[in-house]
Parts: structure tokens; C-alpha cells; sequence
């Protein structure tokens, strides 16, 4: 694959860090603007050079950075426009709540579990005492823009118990174009390596993608709070449908028309070792009232065409395995498998990866990463090395010298479905001795623009320290 170069050209910059990057036509309005949301709360949107405030709910988010260090996957982490956004004004919004910061699932800081392959207590975990034991709660609200001018909340949606800090996903609500539903992409709950298996336990909220009925339904009708399927309401049980399971951690869901479908992206951020992008054509979704029925029935459900990204057995490209020091050398690593049953018993189900990139590479011109944050079709002209293709975004190359840089990469897609490599994309931007941190990717409405939001800490009280780019050539 060809290397390619491209520019970037700041659009905004000074702000908090960037989590979601997308555009919308504002009724009464002809052009689109770029709107970005921040993680502490704010919706700015850039039109005509000027930034502004669309809305900012940063009082309703929950207290972010106070248990791990500075550091949070928390806070207002999806916003979508209703497709007829320019006529009806309709928006929804994901974000973790204030007040509801809980003590974790778990003890011990936020990332320390560990599957220990000798003990099979630690394969076999299960999570309890939910009502108390959880980090907080997520939320996904639907919104309007009054014709005065002013967002107002509509309604509530899904209220979510989480049971630790991390993997909420980011970047996590979008309408499909080919369903017309909102698209809900939930990580499988946090800390590592899963530790519950929520991410293939079918009645689990986490680790799936679900669909949301948003226009068939439009009742107002105030949620519980659940972590189950199961534990929602009929009438909401009924505006879902699951496309897929085995999510890890996940920076939304792309798009991309191809003849007369669609081809669907889905970044699963990895463990210790492979990031991962998938795509698919074809899928069955399961409607949440029969997976509820199979459960209460005890029945197996028929899962062929459903998609299933494999983790916790499967970390992308390999089993799940665990990084450990050779006693005898510790500059080298063993890599035992962690979950060898549940990567027998997922072997034949998972989807593979489209790409993999791994977080130490041997080969000259790839690149250890650290952590996938987008994965964006690019559609234009103006670049046309990369015309068709897919962009992806690293938060950090490893073992490069400081100051941090994020990476810019682009794969294609196989018509034969089968694995393909990827190409790092060289930007010539002078960060200067500032840390460049990639930590989200968006595009326009026909996907010919790309944006690159870069923050310079990845502490959440640095307040001030994101860019927003275009990428241009």
C-alpha cells in the first residue's frame, strides 16, 4: 500500500478534550457545521470560522478524573443528529451522570484484574450485588432544538449501570443509513481482559451493538436503571435490536455505501497486544424481546449471522493472551493464553478482522500502538491516495522519544473479504514539544472531509489542551 502525506490545518483549537466530531445542517440553515463535543460537557459548533455554544450539560456530568489519577473514559461520550435533524431538531446524547460515581465492581485500581489460567475463581467471576457494587451510570437522552433556538431534553432513553470506570465507549452514537435507527456501541464494561464475560453474555447491556427504534417509538417512558436486558421495561425491550457481541472497547460505527449497500466499520480497541478493525456487510440483528424469551425459556438461540467480534477468548487477530516477564530473561515476554475455553467455544462463531496493528511490530514501516480511537470511510477527492479507503487513528505511537504522537493509518477494504494490510499516513505538522495525543476521527455528512482531534494530555483536569484539524492534502 502506498504511502501517503497529507496536512493538517487547525479549525479550533483551546478547547477540552474531543470526543465526538461530526457535522449537521441546523434547521433554517443550508450549510453544515462541524459540531464537536468535549468529554467535561460542552457541544460547540463551528460554522463559518466562528465557534459557538450549541449546548453545554457539564453540570450533569459525573465528577471526571478524581479516582484514577486524572485519567477517565467517562464523561459526554456520544452525540447523534436525527437524520431529519434539519427539519425536526431531534438529537440524542451519551454520557455518564453526575452523582451517581459508585465504589466499582471490583477492588483495586480500575485496570489491575488479571485472569490467572491455574486459578479458575478468576475465569469464572461473576458480577454482584449490582445496585451497589457498580462506577456509575450512563445515560442516552434524546434532545430537542426549539424553534426559539434552545436544546430541551425530550426524553430518557436507556439508563445504564456500569461496573467500572473504563470501556463506555466514545464516539458511540450514529444513525444508520440503512436502517434509519440509532446505533448504540457500548464497551463490555471496563477494567481488562473482561473479567464478568459480559461482552458475550447475550442478556448483558455491555459489549454490544444495539439498535434503538427511536422513530417507531416515541413514547416517554422514564427507564430504570438495569444492566440486563431483561431488567428493561416491555415497551423498551421493544425498540431494541442487537447486531453484535464479543465488543471489547469501541470508538462507534462507520458506514460506507458501496453500489446499492453498506459496508459497517467497527474499531475494537485491544488488550495488551492487537488493535483491531472488522467490516461486514451481512448481519441478522436479534431482536432484544427474543434474546429475553430464549433466556427465560433457557433455549439456544439460532446466532448464525450474527456478529460476534469475539473478545473476551479472542483479542482481534489472536486468542487472548497475557503478557508475562521470562523468569530467565526478563527483557523478553511469555504469552500464555488467558481464556482458552472461551476462545475454543467462540473459534468458529467470531468475525475476523478486516486489519490488525500490533502494540509492538518488528516490521520497519509499521508502528507499536497503543489504543484505536477511529475508524472513518473517506469518500473525497482531494486526497486521492486515499479515496475509498479507511482511516483509522492510534492514541500514541510506542516507544517513540518524547513528546507523544498519535498516528494516522489507512486500510482498504477486500472485496474477497480477506485480511488486508495497512499503511501509516505521514502528517508534516510541527506539535513543537506539546504531547499530540489522537483521540478522535470524524467526518462530514458525504464523508469527503476528515477531522483529527488531538489533545495534548491525557489527564481530564488539563483543561484547554484539544485541536481539531481537517485533514487535507
Amino acid at each position: 500500500m502506498r504511502k501517503v502525506k497529507v496536512r493538517l490545518r487547525p479549525i479550533v483549537s483551546k478547547i477540552n478534550m474531543p470526543t465526538v466530531l461530526k457535522t449537521a445542517v441546523l434547521p433554517g440553515d443550508s450549510i453544515e457545521s462541524l459540531f464537536v463535543t468535549t468529554q467535561v460537557g460542552e457541544i460547540l459548533y463551528i460554522r463559518d470560522g466562528v465557534i459557538r455554544t450549541f449546548l453545554d450539560i457539564s453540570p450533569r456530568i459525573i465528577k471526571l478524573g478524581v479516582s484514577s489519577g486524572g485519567y477517565d473514559e467517562r464523561g459526554l461520550i456520544g452525540l447523534a443528529f436525527h437524520p431529519n435533524f434539519h427539519y425536526n431538531g431531534l438529537f440524542y446524547l451519551h454520557f455518564s451522570v453526575a452523582g451517581t460515581q459508585g465504589p466499582g465492581a471490583l477492588p483495586g485500581a480500575f485496570e489491575s484484574f488479571k485472569p490467572n489460567p491455574c486459578d479458575p475463581k478468576t475465569l469464572n467471576l461473576k458480577w454482584t450485588n449490582r445496585e451497589t457494587q457498580y462506577d456509575h451510570i450512563d445515560t442516552v437522552e434524546e434532545w430537542i432544538l426549539q424553534s426559539n433556538g434552545q436544546p430541551q431534553k425530550r426524553r430518557t432513553i436507556l439508563n445504564v449501570r456500569r461496573p467500572f470506570l473504563n470501556h463506555n465507549g466514545v464516539s458511540s452514537l450514529n444513525f444508520s443509513p440503512e436502517t434509519g435507527k440509532l446505533v448504540l456501541t457500548t464497551g463490555d464494561g471496563g477494567s481488562g481482559y473482561d473479567p464478568f464475560n459480559l461482552s458475550q453474555d447475550d442478556m448483558e447491556i455491555a459489549g454490544k451493538i444495539i439498535e434503538i427504534d427511536v422513530v417507531t417509538y416515541t413514547f416517554n417512558y422514564n427507564p430504570p436503571v438495569v444492566t440486563r436486558f431483561d431488567e428493561l421495561p416491555a415497551p423498551i425491550q421493544e425498540m431494541l435490536t442487537v447486531i453484535a457481541k464479543g465488543v471489547r472497547n469501541i470508538p462507534g460505527i462507520s458506514f460506507q455505501r458501496f453500489y446499492n449497500q453498506y459496508i459497517k466499520y467497527v474499531g475494537i480497541v485491544g488488550q495488551d497486544l492487537v488493535e483491531s478493525i472488522f467490516s461486514f456487510v451481512h448481519y441478522k440483528p436479534i431482536p432484544v424481546t427474543q434474546l429475553v424469551q430464549a433466556s427465560f425459556m433457557n433455549a439456544e438461540l439460532d446466532q448464525e449471522g450474527f456478529i460476534n467480534f469475539g473478545w473476551r477468548g479472542w483479542e482481534g487477530a489472536f486468542p487472548t493472551l497475557m503478557m508475562k516477564s521470562c523468569s530467565a530473561n526478563p527483557t523478553l515476554d511469555e504469552k500464555p493464553i488467558a481464556y482458552y475455553d472461551d476462545a475454543v467455544k467462540t473459534s468458529v462463531r467470531r468475525l475476523p478482522p478486516l486489519t490488525s496493528y500490533f502494540h509492538k511490530d518488528p516490521r520497519p514501516d509499521k508502528f507499536g500502538g497503543t489504543a484505536l480511537t477511529g475508524v472513518q470511510p473517506y469518500m473525497g477527492n482531494e486526497i486521492p491516495d486515499l479515496t475509498g479507503s479507511i482511516v483509522f487513528t492510534d492514541l500514541a505511537r510506542k516507544g517513540s522519544h518524547p513528546p507523544v504522537r498519535g498516528v494516522l493509518a489507512y486500510t482498504r477494504v477486500r472485496t474477497d473479504c480477506k485480511l488486508n494490510d495497512f499503511s501509516v499516513i505521514e502528517t508534516d505538522y510541527d506539535f513543537g514539544s506539546r504531547s499530540a495525543y489522537y483521540v478522535s476521527l470524524g467526518t462530514n455528512l458525504d464523508q469527503t472531509r476528515l477531522y483529527l482531534g488531538v489533545n495534548g494530555s491525557m489527564k481530564v483536569a488539563d483543561f484547554h489542551q484539544g485541536t481539531v484539524f481537517e485533514i487535507v492534502p
